[in-house]
């Protein structure tokens, strides 16, 4: 993937890896099954590899998105990591703000949360980007996959409906398809 242009701010919008649904344990308790701890290394690395070592890291503070950010941070350097409320169970618009309120010197910042917020969110910004790309983010975001998002913008807050650039949409089995072809 090419690396942004000067001044241009990266938004990777990560998908929590697949959970289980333990009887008696609250929603916001759930932890990994082994589907999901086996996906989300494979995205840290892949992540790596792709140059999207984020400069910030905002999470939702459930405890599957908290075991994919561990599972994905060692991948990545372990940048500056936050939990934010306001990612867990967010609708597009709520997610905008806590992404608006980043710091700029954050310029790719990495957002792990949950469906269906990040899915409205990444097809509300991405203004443009490859159609078939596009359409792929549109009809699905499975649990561990990412999207990146480019803009053209100094500041978090100057981001919005449309101003976005889709320039990446990795599900763990595009990984999985890569690695056995």
């Amino acid at each position: 993937m090419p690396s942004p242009d000067a001044g241009a701010l990266r938004l990777v919008l990560l998908r929590h890896a697949k959970s289980d649904h333990p009887a008696g344990v609250a929603d916001l308790d759930r932890p990994l099954n082994d589907r999901g701890k086996r996906a989300a290394p494979l995205i840290g690395a892949h992540l790596a590899e792709a140059g999207l070592i984020p400069d910030r890291v905002l999470l939702s503070p459930s405890q599957r998105t908290r075991e994919t950010w561990k599972a994905v941070a060692d991948a990545l350097g372990r940048p500056p990591c936050e939990i934010a409320d306001g990612i867990y169970e967010a609708p597009a618009g709520s997610l905008l703000r806590v992404i608006r309120s980043a710091p700029d010197e954050a310029r790719t910042l990495l957002v792990i949360g949950h469906n269906p917020g990040l899915q409205d969110l990444g097809t509300q910004l991405a203004g443009a980007g490859e159609a078939a790309l596009c359409r792929r983010l549109a009809v699905e975001f499975p649990t561990a996959a990412y999207a990146v998002i480019a803009f053209d913008a100094d500041a978090w807050r100057e981001i919005g409906t449309g101003t976005g650039r889709l320039v990446s949409f990795v599900r763990p089995r595009d990984l999985t398809e890569a690695a056995d072809a």
